[in-house]
């Protein structure tokens, strides 16, 4: 993919895009574990841990760009990249509750890099699935995040609190980049090139079906709190 084509600026603004719509873990991981700095200190913490983080980060989607080269893989990505994208509409609010904070600038710094590498597969196999293979993508657009993980994602979760749709559109955005994975899958590849309106129509169809489910499920946890409160009247 060539640097200055539209394809490439369109697939670098796509995994910018997932980057910010899953960055809320990012915010809420820095903010617990540096916590307990004093304040001079919480700085270098969000900075260092947030750098430490990306590079560790970069590393993971460039091994999972190579790996999706082998049989079966952007079929096994795209359908966990679905159920990420279910998760993103329905997630629980109290699934932070055991990232402890740290005492020293160290602590907090490695409380950082390893609560996001574990919680961070998400956002790896997302833009591994969006950067079509391209190692400069990837890397290009982790690093336009890092400034916007740590300055900007606590804006941006106000932002998804306020504006609900916002999750539902990222949820989209991760819909379609699953689904263009599976048709990526070899064994597909050539049905959906030479078809290209099943291959919308299944893009479609995916992204449908990914934001009727989160809306069920959100319905029902809805209704089920309300019942709730009834009984407790």
């Amino acid at each position: 993919m060539d640097v200055f084509t539209v394809d490439f600026w369109l697939a670098l603004l796509n995994i910018v895009f997932i980057d910010l719509i899953l960055a809320g873990d990012n915010a809420i991981v820095i903010g617990m574990a540096a916590r307990n700095l004093p304040q001079h200190q919480q700085k270098k913490a969000v900075l260092w841990g947030t750098v430490g983080a990306i590079g560790i980060r970069i590393i993971a989607t460039v091994a999972v760009v190579r790996l999706l080269g082998l049989p079966w893989l952007h079929l096994a990505g795209g359908l966990l990249l679905l159920w990420i994208a279910y998760k993103l509409l329905v997630q629980e609010d109290d699934k932070h509750g055991d990232i402890k904070a740290g005492n020293t600038l160290w602590q907090s710094i490695q409380t950082i890099i390893i609560a996001d590498a574990a919680m961070g597969i998400d956002n790896v196999i997302a833009v591994a699935g969006a950067s079509h293979g391209n190692t400069l993508l990837v890397i290009l657009g982790l690093l336009i995040s890092v400034p916007v993980i740590v300055w900007g994602s606590t804006l941006f979760i106000k932002l998804i609190n306020k504006f609900t749709w916002i999750i539902y559109l990222g949820s989209g955005v991760l819909g379609y980049t699953a689904a263009k994975m599976i048709t990526h899958e070899k064994a597909f590849e050539d049905f959906f090139k030479d078809n290209p309106v099943y291959y919308w129509s299944f893009v479609i169809l995916v992204i449908a079906l990914i934001i009727a489910a989160g809306l069920l499920t959100n319905n029902r946890r809805k209704h089920a709190v309300q019942e709730k409160s009834r009984e407790t009247v």
